[in-house]
């Protein structure tokens, strides 16, 4: 059995329980149970909840149906959570507040037994409100000065995404010609988290950590080659990896590696309004404005209404004034003192 979560974590969303224990605001003021209100708040929300554990430890309610598969034993999960305590319409743990959620893996950053069996029971987009026992929470012992000994305590969660890397490393870690051995799926699955993990990183500004994930997910779909009737999927999957590369090196500020990515993404695709995009900005970087023209006008007749590629023309432009101003006034310089030396001359 897994120890009680150490007091320094208290948490692993919703931040709702506030709207539900304003039903319970009797035992809230202070008001003595009557009748049919003998029972606490929390034994009252348990009847109608599903006993996930098989010893009532782990009770949930789902308030908001997920979709897709079940979170897998060795997943990474982005949740945003609030814990609460009995009586209490503020919860004493939460990261709904915070700005930037950070993944969490199922047995070494969820400290809580109770959650991780909680979120195994959930799919993506899931929110749902759990029970925990003081076996599945803090323990006999609780956690002073937030939580008293021997105490349940509520959790509401909601399961934005969730990604199995288990799987991933594992593949990654095999040679090449044990890799051929599986199924092109399995290989385009594999390259699917690698480059969703990339994503999530991407979003962190972690580029540099992105920018490994990508590369990873491109081995591999370089690696393996396919049938012709399934070549298309290996190309798809390419393609959107490319375009994940070039936006990383642009944000990285290495227009070159850029603009290689982009090139590679039009080979597969050579009408992408999106890898002619970067590659516009790539080129707009290195100061090269006429490709970088030429590259944005193509994207623009891809997509005339495009807010951003139109924006980035109209810096194109800006960018070309100041250019061919700076040029006149550098020949200008260059010649004036010619045209003063023959001056000189005729007089």
């Amino acid at each position: 059995m897994r120890s009680r979560a150490p007091c320094a974590n208290l948490g692993a969303v919703g931040c709702g329980w506030s709207a539900v224990m304003s039903t319970f605001s009797r035992h809230l003021n202070g008001m003595p149970p009557s009748g049919t209100d003998s029972q606490s708040p929390y034994q009252r929300l348990s009847q109608r909840m599903l006993d996930i554990s098989g010893d009532r430890g782990v009770l949930k309610d789902v308030i908001r149906e997920g979709t897709g598969e079940l979170v897998t034993p060795d997943a990474s999960v982005l949740v945003k959570y609030s814990g609460y305590l009995e009586h209490m319409d503020k919860p004493f743990d939460s990261n709904c507040f915070r700005k930037t959620l950070r993944l969490m893996k199922l047995g070494e950053d969820i400290t809580l037994w109770g959650m991780e069996l909680g979120l195994l029971s959930m799919r993506k987009g899931e929110l749902a409100r759990f029970l925990f026992t003081p076996t599945y929470a803090y323990g006999t012992l609780g956690c002073p000065p937030l939580i008293p000994p021997n105490t349940t305590v509520l959790f509401e969660i909601e399961l934005l995404d969730f990604l199995d890397s288990a799987e991933s490393d594992k593949f990654c870690a095999l040679s090449a010609e044990q890799q051929d051995e599986f199924p092109l799926q399995k290989v385009l699955k594999v390259a699917a988290t690698e480059r969703e993990f990339g994503n999530y990183l991407f979003r962190q500004n972690r580029f540099y950590d992105a920018r490994v994930r990508y590369k990873r997910a491109l081995v591999l779909l370089h690696r393996r080659s396919a049938p012709s009737e399934e070549q298309h999927l290996v190309e798809t999957a390419k393609l959107l990896v490319l375009l994940n590369l070039s936006f990383t090196y642009l944000k990285l500020e290495r227009p070159t590696t850029a603009l290689r990515y982009g090139e590679q993404a039009l080979v597969i695709d050579q009408k992408n309004a999106k890898a002619l995009f970067r590659c516009g900005q790539a080129c707009l970087l290195m100061t090269e404005y006429q490709k970088a023209r030429d590259f944005l006008v193509r994207a623009q007749k891809e997509q005339p209404f495009n807010h951003d590629i139109n924006n980035e023309l109209k810096k194109l432009a800006s960018y070309y004034r100041d250019y061919t101003d700076k040029e006149k006034e550098m020949c200008h310089r260059m010649f004036a003192p010619c045209a003063n030396v023959s001056a000189v001359g005729e007089n």
